[in-house]
């Protein structure tokens, strides 16, 4: 089959567009024919061996997580799913047995493992995955909608929906609203939760779309003051909860943007990974902090179940070919888009 894989770390240089074995499911695991797959900053990161994520080659490793497809087979003792059967991939596979997983928490998991970063990945004609991680989607899902959803739906809505229990009344502050985390933040926000959506960004371009998605003020981070203009606009009393996945830059106007009994949620830090935390101000003003990274199967189940129902709908920036990796690679490293990026093989 087609695939895209890297034999060394490196830059885009590192991207090979070539021949892999087919893979074969085993028991409890199904085939699928990969429609469309996603890129993540967690493929730019397992490229280039930094964040932890060096390791040794041979064998060559398959990139990519998030994708969607139709199953073209399945492995013994499958019940859940059917040749045929249009389904999207939680590319975070968990061992379905150890206390975290029997709780509900396999978001918690120890020996979890994600999809093209411990294993071969999504950026191939076809991928094996557990049945448990493949969800049907509806007709009226595009392949594409449905590889847009995990990895920036997923931690959203562990951490406003499940953790930080965001509710309608509430005023929810999302940093960066172009990203794929930003723009599923602004969707939960608004069209499942109800609440009150004050997003940032650095455009006016990025600020329109932000406002298509349900965003009911947007401030540009570089023509304004953050935490002034979250005070002013919230009456001097601050945000209810905010959504952080940028990390040291935004950090201290962030924290200082929230409430007293505010909820502080983050799931990245495409920024920078170190920042200053006031001590104080953390118990002084009792903020809530929330660390996630992805979520938990029933996380998964409900979200897909909104993706079904037309109540979220991915925004996506633009499809590139399978062989065009490389250039997709280099168009999330200059950040100039809006939404996801996704690949086609």
């Amino acid at each position: 089959m087609k695939a895209v894989y890297i034999e060394a770390h490196g830059g885009t240089e590192a991207l090979t567009y070539g021949e892999r074995p087919e893979p074969v499911p085993g028991a409890g695991e199904v085939k699928i024919q990969v429609r469309a797959t996603a890129l993540n900053r967690l493929d730019l990161y397992t490229r280039e061996g930094g964040r932890g994520l060096r390791r040794d080659f041979p064998p060559p490793l398959i990139l990519g997580g998030d994708c969607a497809g139709d199953v073209v087979e399945v492995g013994e003792n499958v019940r859940s799913l059917q040749s045929g059967d249009r389904v999207v991939v939680n590319p975070r596979i968990s061992c379905n047995q150890c206390a975290a997983c029997m709780s509900g928490r396999d978001d918690l998991c120890p020996r979890s493992r994600f999809m093209g970063s411990a294993s071969d990945g999504s950026y191939a004609e076809f991928v094996t995955v557990p049945a448990v991680n493949a969800h049907k989607i509806a007709d009226s899902v595009t392949y594409e909608a449905a590889a847009a959803v995990p990895t920036t739906f997923l931690p959203v809505w562990n951490m406003m929906v499940r953790r930080a229990q965001l509710q309608p009344w509430e005023t929810v502050l999302v940093l960066s609203a172009s990203a794929g985390v930003g723009t599923a933040a602004i969707q939960v926000a608004k069209n499942v939760v109800g609440a009150r959506v004050i997003a940032t960004t650095s455009t006016e371009e990025k600020a329109a779309k932000a406002r298509e998605l349900g965003a009911d003020e947007v401030i540009n981070y570089r023509d304004e003051d953050v935490t002034e203009r979250v005070k002013a606009l919230t009456g001097g009393v601050g945000a209810d909860v905010l959504v952080d996945h940028v990390g040291a830059e935004f950090f201290a106007s962030a924290l200082n943007s929230l409430r007293p009994g505010g909820r502080y949620t983050i799931c990245g830090a495409t920024t920078g990974l170190r920042a200053e935390l006031h001590l104080g101000l953390l118990f002084t003003r009792q903020i809530e902090i929330y660390g996630t990274f992805m979520g938990s199967k029933e996380d998964m189940r409900q979200i897909v179940e909104m993706l079904n129902k037309g109540v979220i709908q991915p925004a996506i920036h633009q499809v590139f070919p399978l062989a065009d990796a490389a250039t997709a690679h280099e168009t999330m490293e200059e950040t100039n888009f809006f939404g996801k990026l996704l690949l086609r093989p």
